[in-house]
């Protein structure tokens, strides 16, 4: 792989603006290769290169010469016009020091575009400096901050093992986070230009007023990050949170919990500064060789010498505190278990396995052999023409069309992680996931093919016995198959042992519950990302409802229904169908309410909307007269207006009139911008599936079941689109924010007053 692309690989993704420009400076390179080409062209042939080179290789073999230096490494430095490049460090404008390379050979041929190079080059490498030197002042601030949570935890510790225990003179001194990081740090900065010492004085001063180990609890409070709906609740009454410190075990092992999670995202914080340091001076140095390479100055070593001296290059900060950090958490979180301790703190990515691969694979060619075997056996029996055939499209239709809901929708999001995936969109930090335990697209489409070969087994196997006259005696049994599937599905949801991705099914569980708790839970991302997949699932909704009302009712032991003249069934069909859109209305107005941000109460009104349509378009199907018809028409087309216009404008961020992308958004991830196009049509056609509901189509060689599952499909397509495009325009806002990590609560607060009295 050529380092650019690797180098493109291994960027933070949020960062990416931070990182050098390295394809832009190599097209400044190809510039003045291709003047230096025009000027001067080639004039030797092959066999004079060879020769040449043959040459050279047998006189640097012999010893009988020396290897020739470059001017810009001679061993003369002063002479300074043997230099192409005089790198300088000067203080700019607004106080930083950065680099300043003159070019000392602006006579020569094509010098002019020499100079635009180095111009650019300097302009690259003191914007990463400047991030640089930014990103170490914030790690080094929350190392201190991180110090004296472990103070806290160490007394805290300590009251909770014995109450009355009081510290002695001899053992005064804790575990301290940033210690040796100051002394570094001080010594540095007298090397360093523009390091400035204010910045170092509260470090310094670290050791000298800290207060004596038990003391400080007298100067913290336990901070209640934990959201629950009792918080809320008490938010929401303006009754004030218990903040006083209590020395239980389980307030320790809560403690601990917090800091454990405060301590992993900071070290993987380090990490990611520390190769952003390394590829940073790797894409210096490569542009540097192959300016040297097209031009024969030799100025490479001259310049990395300076990066390399330089704050980016020097500076041992980020390492000394990365190596405290892991001491620290392996001796206070893994009782001095390093390799327990590690694998908490650095926790291995999930390797692509072969076996993964094949499962696939195999799950994939029996789902195709059973759709297979299916058609044929329809076909081969004449099922569509048997007298049960409308019975059976009533009864057992949306039961098994529950199953289609749920793998088409599994499918589209596989695509949609192949896809992030491609083009570095960071979905695991978006959403929040544990570091590692995001599914890839095979682990997903792995799950979809296996649940399929589940249900399609289940469906050929009542269609067999159904038709089979040896078992005709167990159509009560055949009957309770596609419910079997449902249990089997419920019950690897909600199991407990780490199987099938207990990781990710507990995450959804965990959103599900709080979508189900709106408002009672802080809405975070993937909460109202969950709940906006649920409001295109409004039909498996109503499958599930079925489903209790078939099985309830003990309708499948005679297969005939009789949910629809149901009183209950028919109001519960109205409600089931707006919960989800019920639950992002309540998340809105949580957000309206602590953000105080008024595009969520618009936001809320978009679903306040389509719960209207979506009641009024059920009344109609369900009474059919003229008065629900007009109504049906005007809330629907209201609600699907709104409804675009928010997808297209807020939350993929095209439609901008005055960017530079016409009428997309001024940064796009994917090249063509005829797919953002054909998606904003996709859009707006599948958002007029309702138009099926209110001018009841009727296709004559389509059953009602089979039309219905066919508009509800479409929804799910639709926002499998829709998923794509929202993460895309939130990685972008993350990227302009350079927002590449998750703010993680910590467990005390810090009186800082009291610190400034004393």
């Amino acid at each position: 792989m050529k380092f650019g692309k690797e180098f493109i690989s291994q960027m933070v993704p949020e960062w990416q603006g931070a990182y050098m420009d390295y394809a832009y400076l190599k097209t400044l390179l190809k510039e003045i290769h291709l003047f230096k080409f025009k000027t001067k062209p080639p004039q030797s042939t092959t066999n004079a290169q060879g020769l040449t080179r043959r040459l050279t290789l047998y006189r640097a073999f012999s010893g009988l010469t020396q290897r020739i230096t470059s001017p810009g490494i001679s061993s003369n430095t002063n002479d300074i016009e043997s230099q192409p490049i005089l790198v300088n460090s000067v203080k700019k404008s607004d106080g930083e020091f950065g680099l300043e390379t003159m070019f000392l050979m602006t006579g020569d041929e094509g010098g002019e575009y020499e100079l635009v190079y180095f111009r650019r080059l300097d302009d690259e490498f003191n914007k990463v400096i400047k991030f640089y030197r930014g990103k170490v002042d914030e790690v080094m601030k929350e190392a201190a901050v991180l110090n004296k949570q472990m103070d806290a935890l160490i007394a805290f510790r300590i009251k909770v093992d014995d109450p009355h225990y009081e510290w002695p003179d001899s053992a005064r001194e804790m575990t301290r986070l940033a210690s040796d990081v100051a002394a570094s740090t001080a010594s540095l900065a007298a090397s360093t230009p523009g390091m400035k010492a204010s910045k170092l004085k509260p470090m310094s001063n670290m050791r000298t007023k800290r207060p004596a180990p038990l003391e400080i609890l007298n100067r913290v409070t336990i901070n209640n990050t934990l959201e629950t709906p009792r918080s809320s609740i008490r938010g929401i009454l303006n009754v004030p949170n218990q903040t006083e410190l209590k020395f239980s075990k389980e307030n320790l092992s809560k403690v601990e919990d917090q800091l454990k999670s405060a301590f992993v995202e900071f070290d993987h914080k380090l990490r990611l500064l520390k190769s952003y340091s390394f590829l940073n001076i790797m894409a210096f140095s490569k542009i540097m060789k192959k300016y040297d390479k097209i031009t024969s100055r030799y100025a490479s070593k001259s310049y990395m010498k300076m990066v390399e001296s330089s704050y980016l290059g020097s500076s041992e900060e980020v390492t000394k505190v990365m190596d405290r950090v892991e001491a620290t958490f392996i001796k206070h979180f893994s009782n001095s278990n390093r390799k327990k301790g590690l694998s908490i703190l650095r926790p291995k990515a999930k390797r692509e396995r072969h076996r993964v691969t094949f499962s696939l694979g195999f799950f994939a060619g029996c789902t195709i052999t059973l759709i297979f075997a299916l058609v044929l056996l329809i076909h081969a029996r004449h099922i569509m023409n048997k007298e049960g055939q409308r019975k059976y499209m009533v009864t057992m239709f949306p039961l098994y069309s529950l199953f289609a809901f749920i793998v088409l929708h599994m499918l589209m999001y596989a695509a949609n992680v192949y896809f992030w995936r491609r083009y570095r969109v960071n979905y695991p930090f978006i959403f929040g996931f544990k570091e590692g335990s995001a599914l890839g697209y095979r682990e997903v489409l792995l799950v979809a093919f296996g649940f399929a070969v589940l249900a399609l087994a289940s469906i050929l196997a009542n269609l067999d016995m159904e038709m089979d006259p040896k078992t005709g005696d167990y159509k009560r049994f055949t009957e309770l198959l596609p419910l079997g599937v449902v249990l089997i599905a419920f019950f690897v949801i909600i199991c407990p042992f780490n199987i099938i991705y207990r990781s990710s099914r507990f995450f959804i569980l965990t959103c599900v519950f709080h979508c189900i708790c709106a408002p009672l839970y802080k809405v975070a991302l993937a909460d109202f990302f969950l709940a906006d997949q649920l409001t295109s699932q409004v039909q498996a909704l109503r499958s599930l409802e079925f489903y209790i009302c078939y099985y309830g009712s003990g309708d499948y032991a005679h297969r005939d229904s009789s949910c629809s003249s149901s009183e209950i069934y028919n109001i519960f069909h109205y409600i089931v169908a707006i919960i989800p859109y019920w639950s992002r209305l309540l998340q809105c107005l949580r957000r309206l309410v602590e953000e105080k941000d008024g595009m969520q109460g618009l936001n809320g009104l978009k679903y306040f909307a389509t719960i209207v349509a979506v009641t009024t378009r059920t009344a109609y199907s369900r009474s059919h007269s003229d008065e629900w018809y007009k109504i049906a028409w005007v809330a629907s087309g209201v609600a699907a207006a709104s409804g675009t216009y928010w997808d297209l404008v807020l939350d993929w961020g095209l439609l901008q009139r005055n960017s530079k992308n016409r009428w997309l958004r001024d940064k796009l991830l994917i090249p063509r911008h005829s797919v953002y196009f054909g998606a904003m049509v996709l859009n707006v056609l599948l958002r007029l599936a309702w138009l099926q509901t209110v001018l009841d189509f009727r296709v004559s060689f389509l059953h009602k079941e089979t039309l219905i599952t066919i508009v509800a499909s479409l929804e799910i397509i639709r926002r499998g689109i829709w998923n794509f495009f929202r993460l895309e325009n939130e990685h972008l806002n993350n990227v302009g924010k350079y927002r590449a990590f998750k703010s993680v609560p910590l467990p005390f607060h810090y009186d800082e007053d009291e610190d400034k009295q004393g």
